[in-house]
């Protein structure tokens, strides 16, 4: 149902922003003519000049292509399966694995969420400009790309959003432990956010590619949901997140159920699965799997493979709960996690019932619905069904019989 519901503009708009950056064709040839990324003019989208904010590093290009129209469920309507992939930092560094989803994104119908490190449009040379809560100017725990990997950042944010995925934020220095998140403040968050962005928005002034095409939407705007680095410092994240306006956090651990909202901001954490051949759980992110003791070099791909697929088999036979993934753009065990959610990709996605989103989209859907539809659907257990099926579970209750009219009728 949702996935033929698609707007179909985003050719006009790739095929304006191509011209903007002189028709680039994308890292090779670019490493060898650097002065191509300085060549083009700002452009005309849809008829129409882009409204270029600030910089010029962002525009607004109007509604995002590819995006599904939600409506409520019908009475009795069993809720569709969504599935969530999700990728933290989400920065070209040479492996190509951004382009590399992508592209399996469009191949197997899969919208996905891309956690930019604002550190990732931001050149080492400027790295002075950022200021993490209780750390010195420029401190970062994971580096800093190089000029040509943050141009190639910057091309891949473009492409990701105009292919109707999701940009959110994986925050800036990826501190963890004693100085990280947990002992940040409200305001701590809000000053990391604000740079988060402030390196979006300024890329073209600090990497010196003034005349480069802008990324095609308002980050202020676009900017509506995070995961935090290590999955600490939740609590005043979310209330941050609540004052900022924000949709959703993913920065926790669930069980697969049904979101709620907390301080305004859906939950929407990652969660545990089974593990193969155990009563244990472990958490959908590929950095857990590559440090779980039961994984071995030999079977790591089959087995985080399998324990995917069996919290989506948990979900879909039971209360539907969206499904929750992590990744990063890492090549531990030899890429075989990377091909463990290459491989849940292609399989639940191309699926007519299966709806592969970004969190964005999820929370649209969420926003939705009736909120007295969403408290049934909370009151599944893990992998819970309704006994007596959805048609029973989600049909509307019956009208209420007035009183008076019962009173009349006893007495005749």
């Amino acid at each position: 149902m949702y996935k033929s519901l698609r707007l179909t503009f985003a050719a006009c708009i790739a095929a304006a922003l191509t011209a903007a950056a002189g028709c680039s064709s994308g890292g090779d040839v670019e490493a060898k003519n650097d002065a191509k990324a300085n060549q083009a003019l700002p452009v005309i989208s849809n008829g129409k000049p882009l409204r270029l904010i600030g910089d010029g590093s962002t525009a607004w290009t109007g509604l995002q292509p590819h995006q599904p129209k939600f409506g409520k469920l019908r009475p009795g309507q069993k809720p569709p399966q969504f599935v969530v992939f999700s990728w933290d930092g989400a920065g070209e560094d040479g492996s190509g694995l951004f382009r590399h989803f992508r592209e399996v994104g469009k191949k197997y119908d899969a919208t996905m969420t891309y956690f930019l490190s604002g550190l990732y449009v931001l050149p080492e040379s400027r790295r002075g400009d950022y200021h993490a809560p209780g750390h010195e100017a420029g401190a970062s725990d994971i580096g800093f790309l190089n000029d040509l990997h943050v141009r190639q950042t910057i091309e891949q944010v473009r492409a990701a959003w105009l292919d109707g995925s999701e940009i959110g934020t994986h925050f800036n220095g990826h501190f963890c432990g004693p100085t990280g998140g947990d002992s940040w403040s409200v305001a701590d968050w809000k000053s990391e956010i604000d740079q988060a962005k402030r390196f979006v928005k300024t890329w073209k002034t600090t990497t010196g590619l003034t005349r480069a095409a802008p990324l095609p939407f308002d980050y202020d705007k676009e900017l509506v949901g995070a995961r935090t680095p290590c999955l600490e410092g939740r609590d005043n994240l979310v209330k941050a997140a609540g004052e900022l306006g924000w949709r959703y956090d993913t920065s926790g651990v669930n069980l697969q159920v049904w979101p709620r909202k907390e301080h305004g901001v859906w939950d929407l954490s990652m969660q545990t699965v089974p593990f193969p051949g155990s009563d244990l759980e472990e958490l959908t992110m590929d950095y857990n799997y590559s440090v779980n003791p039961r994984v071995t070099p030999a079977t790591a791909e089959n087995q985080m493979y399998r324990s995917l697929m069996m919290g989506f088999d948990r979900s879909y036979a039971g209360n539907r709960a969206p499904l929750i993934i992590g990744n990063h753009f890492e090549q531990w065990g030899g890429g075989a996690y990377m091909r463990a959610v290459e491989h849940t990709i292609k399989t639940l996605c191309p699926r007519a019932d299966v709806h592969c989103v970004s969190f964005r989209q999820l929370a649209d859907w969420l926003d939705a619905q009736d909120p007295q539809v969403l408290d049934k659907l909370r009151g599944l257990e893990v992998g819970q069904a309704p006994a007596d099926g959805w048609a029973r579970y989600l049909a509307p209750p019956p009208p209420a019989r007035d009183r008076n009219d019962r009173g009349d009728r006893n007495k005749a």
